[in-house]
């Protein structure tokens, strides 16, 4: 006799095949990061994003199938079909993330074929197709009523075991006003050879470009008996696509991303990877090309007695004070583990080293009750003395190394200072990736948000300082960081006036812009 948890066993999967879009990983789909987020397995190719991966299940196996030109592929297209048809009929929830559109020119359609051979349900999800996206990220409408109504997506590799060619060049060359040329480069030659031969004006204008909507596109422009030596020149590569007609001539009134303020500059964030997300996202938003190098990991203490004997008797407190972040975390994650929430903190008023902080107590349920004027330890400090602390218990969670300057004031103040630690920076992973990338010399700028941040990455750069760090700029969030980054030999290039991540951001976007 079959249980029900055996069916369950044997049931077929199903295959997701999620157009993954041009390289921005913000431009998937609603429904295929859902899809993705339900993942067991991810088949994922070149042009799919590997930023998109941290969005399936931390169990979920990973398989790239990635194929580059005629001779790098990761596995034949017969073995990326039978992978799928195994996986799925395994049980398996599989997304297929291809790059762009799965439909063109992603030999979507054969893989469709496959599973419907074996009868595995499957589903198709669209995505943003790189012809748009390259156009559209390199200032140029493909389609304007004063300049053309038609429009053609062509491949630039056919398959190269066929006799003939399928593009009617005779058609295409006069008949249509917008031509995109997909993996085009290798071609390009014969491309605007046959172009010409068939008619187009060799002065038609074309724009080529590179890992398109993403911070290391690059744009080329020519005409169509130029492009060829352009590309060449500038020494353009695949993955690239090729946009003939005469819309091109509105990339220089409509060039956008390519003129944001940060474009072509590649910084270098220091940060922990938990904390990271803001100040990327916001300096990417104005062009950057960031790095996240993590000077920093965070583990939980190897004790958690002082806090635990903290919380016990929280109401006996008058002052619960945050520096940081990462100290709220941490805290209302002990707190929760220990059956507690935030209506047991009724008693003591909460201190804030600054806004960032207090937005982050406000998501747990907490008003600050003081936040300073200066966003640091010494003006959290300064603020809660004039607010009066003599003969006041204050509770401090925080990391188990951090500045003693905030509990040394209270006390000397006559407060009654208690500090429990609540977690514990430790050396990330990142230590060869950051020395790698600093020595291929290709960083601008290297952000800190916190002395540690300064302390951690001069060690990860060691002896080789004066090589590694040549023409680098360095930005601090405040006068502390900025302190201790003189205090190890490091001039700071630039520091807001006001000790928050988008001041920080706008500061860096203010030295750019010079």
């Amino acid at each position: 006799m079959t249980t029900n948890s055996q069916q369950a066993a044997v049931r077929p999967g199903k295959v997701y095949l999620i157009g993954a879009g041009p390289g921005d990983p913000t431009l998937i789909t609603v429904k295929g990061m859902e899809l993705l987020k339900r993942a067991q397995v991810v088949v994922y190719d070149y042009l799919a994003t590997p930023k998109l991966l941290k969005f399936a299940p931390k169990d979920a196996q990973f398989v790239y199938v990635g194929k580059k030109g005629n001779v790098h592929h990761a596995h034949t297209q017969e073995e990326i079909n039978q992978m799928l048809v195994d996986h799925a009929r395994a049980g398996r929830t599989v997304v297929r993330l291809k790059g762009g559109d799965p439909f063109i020119f992603g030999r979507g359609g054969e893989e469709i074929e496959e599973l419907c051979k074996y009868d595995i349900a499957f589903e198709v999800v669209p995505g943003v197709t790189s012809a748009t996206a390259a156009a559209t990220y390199a200032g140029v409408p493909i389609t304007h009523r004063e300049y053309t109504s038609s429009l053609a997506f062509i491949t630039g590799h056919e398959d190269p075991t066929k006799d003939t060619s399928n593009v009617a060049w005779d058609k295409i060359s006069t008949g249509i006003g917008t031509l995109v040329f997909y993996m085009g480069i290798k071609n390009l030659p014969s491309i605007a050879e046959n172009l010409i031969k068939n008619g187009r004006d060799p002065k038609t204008p074309v724009v080529v470009v590179r890992w398109a909507s993403t911070p290391i596109q690059r744009s080329v422009v020519g005409t169509i008996e130029t492009i060829a030596q352009v590309v060449k020149d500038a020494g353009i590569t695949p993955p690239a696509l090729v946009v003939v007609g005469e819309v091109v001539k509105l990339r220089d009134k409509i060039n956008w991303f390519e003129k944001r303020p940060l474009f072509n500059k590649r910084i270098l964030v220091t940060r922990t990877r938990e904390q990271a997300s803001e100040l990327v996202r916001l300096l990417e938003d104005q062009g950057a090309d960031c790095v996240e190098g993590a000077t920093i990991a965070m583990e939980p203490p190897e004790s958690w007695e002082e806090l635990d004997a903290a919380l016990d008797q929280i109401s006996d407190y008058q002052w619960l004070a945050f520096a940081s972040i990462n100290a709220i975390r941490y805290f209302f994650g002990r707190l929760h583990e220990k059956g507690m929430d935030s209506r047991d903190l009724k008693g003591p008023r909460v201190a804030a080293v600054g806004i960032a902080t207090a937005e982050v107590l406000r998501e747990y349920g907490i008003r600050a009750d003081l936040i300073p004027e200066e966003y640091t330890g010494d003006g959290l400090a300064a603020s809660m003395v004039a607010q009066g602390v003599k003969g006041a218990k204050i509770l401090i969670p925080r990391a188990k190394k951090a500045r003693e300057i905030l509990p040394e004031t209270l006390r000397e103040n006559g407060a009654e200072v208690e500090v429990a630690t609540v977690y514990q920076n430790v050396r990330p992973k990142d230590y060869e990736m950051v020395r790698e990338e600093l020595a291929a010399g290709d960083i601008h700028m290297v952000t800190f948000t916190s002395s540690s941040t300064v302390t951690n990455f001069l060690e990860m750069v060691g002896n080789d300082r004066d090589k590694l760090l040549a023409g680098v700029k360095f930005a601090a969030i405040g006068p502390i960081t900025a302190k201790t980054a003189k205090k190890h030999g490091l001039n700071i290039d630039l520091q807001p006036l006001t000790y928050t991540i988008p001041a920080m951001v706008d500061a860096i976007v203010d030295h750019y812009k010079g």
